[in-house]
């Protein structure tokens, strides 16, 4: 586990502008018709115009055969995390999850957003929204002299309570120097209870979350995985720096 000094913050920070701008830019591409290649490409041109590269292209997860081979994740529906961006078109009542990494001088950053194509039912917009303000308060609960417990409670109560599930076995975790840092970041806890927070720890925030099991597989045709139910599932991510002023948002959006 490593902290971040005032200048690695700076060099965060600014990974962080450019992967906000391209994530942006992929929610406004991102409808029906579109294919998932076409994110891919337009996620690649960006990030190099910006002077950067992309954290998740050639990258080798725990678990996993072979380097990943695309720029971004494109997770579709019922996949939950680490779908390739192939040559599918988007339909209407989609719901997709892009998910981004960004290298900028060393420094990486990592968010993600679940986005709806078209028409959705009422109750799948409600899964988005419960999932992001799960995400809203786990960052608020990310302050100096908490602990790991306070952020998973924030996330786990917040879900729960709304009548969803938090998925088992995937996690966020630190970032800033490496794409995947220590510590693990569950989305799940007590209050009080784990690592103690500390002013310089810069962590990837990311509750995942279904309509149905808790319980995921892996699919062996990507390494992508999904609910073993079939249920439709919701991502959202940000990179944070823990400060003596509270949690800074390094991908703001």
């Amino acid at each position: 586990m490593t902290l971040k000094k005032e200048k690695d913050l700076e060099g965060l920070r600014a990974s962080g502008r450019i992967l906000v701008s391209v994530i942006l830019a992929l929610r406004e591409k991102a409808a029906a018709g579109v294919k998932l290649s076409e994110l891919d490409e337009l996620a690649k041109k960006l990030i190099q115009e910006a002077g950067g590269t992309s954290a998740f292209l050639n990258y080798k997860p725990e678990g996993s055969v072979k380097p990943y081979p695309a720029n971004i994740c494109t997770s579709l529906n019922d996949q939950v995390v680490h779908g390739r961006p192939g040559k599918y078109a988007l339909q209407s009542g989609d719901v997709l999850k892009i998910d981004l990494g960004v290298v900028y001088k060393g420094y990486i950053t990592d968010a993600a957003i679940t986005v709806a194509i078209g028409n959705i039912p009422p109750e799948v917009k409600k899964l988005l929204t419960v999932t992001e303000e799960a995400l809203r308060l786990g960052i608020a609960a990310a302050r100096d002299g908490n602990t790991l417990g306070d952020i998973g409670w924030a996330i786990e109560n917040h879900v729960e309570s709304n009548g969803f599930t938090i998925i088992e076995g995937l996690t966020g975790h630190g970032v800033g120097f490496k794409l995947h840092e220590e510590p693990t970041v569950y989305n799940y806890g007590r209050k009080g209870e784990g690592l103690k927070l500390k002013e310089g720890l810069v962590l990837a925030i990311e509750p995942m979350v279904s309509m149905g099991t808790a319980q995921i597989r892996q699919n062996k045709t990507d390494d992508s995985y999904s609910t073993k139910d079939g249920s439709m599932s919701a991502h959202f991510e940000k990179t944070i720096a823990i400060t003596k002023n509270g949690p800074e948002i390094l991908t703001s959006f």
